[in-house]
């Protein structure tokens, strides 16, 4: 039985990227073992250099992988609109004092899970890219992996970057469908149909000390919502994800088989599950039902208790 929870993340920093690193280090019972970042928010350059600022901002001692610098199929797209040109609202600082990694973060993340079977967890909060890529080095990875919980997804709601796609799964739509037929014995999916109800009010954000760091780099993310929300305030996605890995608790899920719509002209990156109350095997072939094992997506969560959580850990010096 694991004591402590150790997580490999994957990230592509962003500023609610940084808000999942702060939860993680405020979680007495949790290490972040190694990070790997991806493009997606920023190019996967920027992203390299946001997660070893953070690093060193948080004093953690841990290693940070350069990874994918673009999707398995489709061109490279970014948001900084969302997340300032240098992925942290304008306030990313100085050139970081260390260096990534020299192994890839694909790499990085199958040798550590050969290294330590069964003992490690994934927090996959950017595209799914390098965890694709990571399955093709090491197509036991879902057996090796202790947890996994994926940021993506819009199953029940409308998309954030189309009307159906939500930007992690819509940014590398191959990849997400690669890791969730992979088979993870352990997979919860963070979608939308939560996050979204996690509405971090103005008022929560004017509670923040005015020299924290966190609440410097919401502005930016804040003025956005704000600009088409109607009301103050963020969406936390990503420490969302991190807090529903650290306590399972925090969130109700609903299991099910799911796929990422690949090929629709107006649909692709949508997540779709097989919802029939019953599901024969299909007469016409193969689908979601015959060749997916389940996985668990969130439906509900504690966004009083989660939110509590989120300032406490945004304000740890």
């Amino acid at each position: 039985m694991i004591e402590r929870m150790r997580i490999i993340v994957d990230a592509d920093p962003g500023i609610d990227d940084a808000l999942a690193l702060y939860y993680l280090r405020a979680q007495p019972e949790t290490e972040i073992v190694a990070i790997g970042t991806v493009h997606g928010n920023v190019p996967v350059e920027q992203a390299t250099a946001n997660a070893l600022r953070l690093v060193e901002r948080l004093n953690l001692d841990v290693p940070v992988a350069m990874g994918a610098a673009k999707p398995l199929a489709q061109p490279l797209m970014t948001a900084e609109s969302v997340h300032g040109e240098d992925g942290l609202g304008g306030h990313a600082g100085g050139e970081p004092t260390t260096s990534p990694t020299g192994e890839s973060a694909a790499e990085q993340l199958a040798n550590l899970a050969r290294e330590s079977p069964g003992e490690l967890s994934l927090l996959a909060i950017g595209p799914l890219t390098n965890v694709a890529l990571a399955l093709q080095i090491e197509p036991r990875l879902p057996a090796l992996l202790d947890k996994v919980v994926v940021m993506g997804g819009a199953l029940n709601v409308p998309g954030n970057i189309t009307s159906h796609a939500e930007a992690n799964f819509w940014h590398d739509p191959e990849a997400a469908d690669l890791v969730l037929a992979a088979g993870f014995d352990d997979l919860t999916i963070v979608g939308l149909d939560v996050t979204m109800e996690g509405h971090a009010s103005q008022e929560w954000l004017d509670a923040l000390p005015d020299d924290c760091f966190p609440r410097r780099i919401l502005g930016f993310y804040a003025d956005f919502y704000g600009s088409f929300l109607g009301k103050k305030g963020f969406v936390p996605h990503d420490p969302l994800a991190a807090a529903i890995l650290c306590d399972p608790g925090l969130a109700t899920c609903h299991e099910d088989r799911f796929a990422i719509e690949l090929t629709g002209r107006y649909t692709r990156g949508k997540i779709v599950a097989d919802q029939r109350f019953l599901a024969p095997e299909s007469p016409f072939g193969r689908d979601i039902a015959t060749e997916r094992t389940k996985a668990k997506y969130a439906v509900t969560a504690d966004n009083a208790r989660f939110l509590d959580q989120l300032r406490h850990a945004v304000t740890q010096p």
